[in-house]
């Protein structure tokens, strides 16, 4: 028998972790935590579990192992009648390709392109980075990583432009803003993140753009190199405020930034964070998303 059971449940008052953990002894392949009632919530701080008020987790077993006894025991595991899990089968697909299928090339200004191995841009002239959907967040889907994308375009096609620039990548994800600068002409990224698998991912994907020798990835903020000429931080609005000081450390007068991952609401607070050493100016706006620009003074 092909193909995999689905067993689901809302967590309630049950801990997200001990529920996983008793989902994995019963032989789960998978577990994933979902909203139970289309609530949004904002991506997390570093080594924060931040959830929805009614959170369901969907545990995937392989259906040749699954039948009545294992709802029996899960349920036993969760101290929670068999009746509140929610039991369907999934059909067994090439995942990868399910995924990429709703994943296609994306346009950013004039001539930047995110696109996916099996897509060409349509485009003559175009600045294309190779980039599928992976373990690190960002493809340019969001709207504060397309804000980026979009500034590094109009940068690159000042007279300043970005030919020969060293830039910092302040919380990498994926690494597709550095890729997107050495595409565009930077001479070298040095991407940071605090995830070991945005490192990977980063590492990853420059072998795949044939840039792997221009970018150096870093666990620890405090080894990125001072003086570079431009700094991308796509990170949330607290601990943009924090790092004010410590941007200002790395970049020395007239090199530029670029901050988003913030909303609307937090901008202003944000470009007060960085006024005393910058000259802070609202870039754009999308879906509630803003992005602020930076000179160094």
């Amino acid at each position: 028998m092909h193909g995999y059971l689905e067993l689901s449940f809302e967590l309630g008052a049950l801990s997200a972790p001990e529920a996983e953990q008793a989902c994995l002894a019963e032989g789960a392949l998978a577990v994933t935590l979902c909203d139970a009632v289309d609530e949004p919530v904002l991506e997390p701080l570093p080594g924060e579990l931040r959830l929805w008020r009614r959170t369901r987790m969907q545990a995937l077993f392989p259906a040749a192992t699954a039948d009545a006894l294992l709802i029996v025991a899960l349920a036993q595991r969760l101290d929670c009648p068999p009746g509140e899990l929610e039991v369907r089968a999934v059909a067994d697909r090439v995942w990868e390709r399910e995924w990429l299928r709703d994943f296609h090339a994306m346009r950013f200004g004039e001539r930047l392109w995110i696109c996916p191995r099996h897509e060409q841009p349509g485009a003559s002239g175009a600045v294309v980075v190779r980039l599928d959907p992976g373990l690190a967040f960002g493809t340019g889907t969001h709207p504060s990583t397309a804000l980026c994308l979009q500034w590094l375009d109009e940068l690159s096609r000042t007279q300043s432009g970005l030919i020969g620039c060293t830039v910092i990548d302040y919380g990498c994800g994926s690494g597709v803003l550095g890729l997107a600068a050495l595409a565009l002409g930077a001479r070298r990224v040095h991407a940071f993140d605090i995830d070991p698998q945005a490192l990977l991912a980063t590492r990853e994907n420059a072998e795949d753009n044939h840039v792997a020798d221009q970018l150096r990835t870093y666990a620890r903020a405090e080894d990125l190199p001072a003086r570079c000429d431009v700094l991308l931080a796509n990170i949330l609005a607290p601990i943009l405020k924090q790092r004010a000081a410590e941007f200002a450390g790395l970049l020395p007068a007239g090199s530029r930034l670029i901050l988003a991952g913030l909303l609307a609401e937090e901008s202003t607070e944000v470009a007060t964070a960085f006024d005393q050493w910058f000259d802070m100016q609202r870039y754009a706006q999308r879906d509630g998303w803003v992005a602020l620009s930076g000179t160094r003074l």
